[in-house]
């Protein structure tokens, strides 16, 4: 593990500190840690320098959409290479919750997530990237996909 100092001034110290504490780290290196990686993967992203990620899609809709959820399924169905799970709540008498888990080209699975929020009946999408490095590992149980965080 490396060490560094960095300096702040008082008050910019006492903002990161009640910012730690409401997101419960325990010490200062644990928050700046996660601060790094967030801005070193956000970067490899805008950069397209990352063309492999683990994802999570969110979103909302209506079920009651005309044909809404076949199309859903369609697409999901169509991007089977992609999809890895998918859970799906009931919010209440109208509106549906499905989390959709991605591994695959982050162009593809960028692709595959803005064409189902772009869906008419699709609210709250939200697409959350997690550049990877995949390799193929082959084990008595047969092959299978490794996929590593960058940071």
């Amino acid at each position: 593990m490396e060490r560094f100092t960095i300096s702040l001034d008082e008050q910019l110290a006492q903002q990161f500190d009640a910012l730690i504490k409401r997101q419960g780290y325990q010490n200062r290196s644990e928050a700046v840690r996660d601060m790094l990686r967030q801005r070193l993967e956000s970067e490899r992203i805008e950069k397209a320098q990352a063309p492999h990620c683990i994802a999570s899609l969110s979103y909302v809709y209506n079920h009651h959409e005309r044909d809404l959820a076949a199309r859903l399924m369609l697409l999901q169905h169509d991007h089977h290479d992609l999809s890895l799970s998918t859970m799906h709540v009931h919010l209440d008498h109208d509106n549906c919750l499905e989390t959709v888990i991605l591994r695959g080209s982050t162009t593809q699975v960028r692709r595959f997530a803005d064409s189902v929020i772009a869906e008419r009946g699709v609210r709250h999408g939200q697409l959350n990237l997690v550049p990877v490095d995949m390799d193929m590992q082959h084990h008595h149980h047969g092959e299978h996909v490794h996929s590593h965080p960058k940071t």
